[in-house]
């Protein structure tokens, strides 16, 4: 297993990066496009997952990238149900909503475990000291 030296080496950030492509990808469709609300929304979910992975990882302090990792979960929930908005409204496909949702699953799952990787390290740290 390689060290990870920068939060680009994290499988958490890579697949959370995937799931803000589609996202992008998605929102340029033209009904939903149109929709300026939702689609700002859902572009502001999908980067906030990404973003708070790094920013988290980058503080340097475990405590901080738990507090980051727990944000970043919870905006890939926020997203997961966005996109039952775009189904509902007509917006995107039954096909595409199955591809994200899985993916907003897959990526919380990560992140989830990241995190109680995080917190047990925290947990090592204080009682060794």
């Amino acid at each position: 297993m390689s060290k990870i030296e920068k939060f680009e080496d994290l499988i958490a950030w890579q697949k959370a990066r995937e799931l803000t492509k589609l996202i992008y990808q998605m929102t340029k469709h033209e009904k939903l496009s149109k929709d300026f609300g939702l689609t700002n929304q859902l572009q502001r979910s999908a980067v906030s997952v990404m973003a708070n992975v790094a920013e988290g990882f980058e503080r340097g302090n475990r405590g901080e990238f738990h507090q980051f990792l727990v944000i970043a979960k919870g905006s890939c929930a926020e997203l997961r149900s966005l996109i039952y908005v775009a189904l509902d409204a007509g917006y995107i496909a039954k096909q595409q909503f199955f591809l994200i949702h899985e993916l907003t699953e897959e990526v919380g799952k990560i992140i989830g475990g990241l995190r109680s990787s995080v917190a047990k390290q925290r947990k090592r740290k204080n009682v060794m000291v």
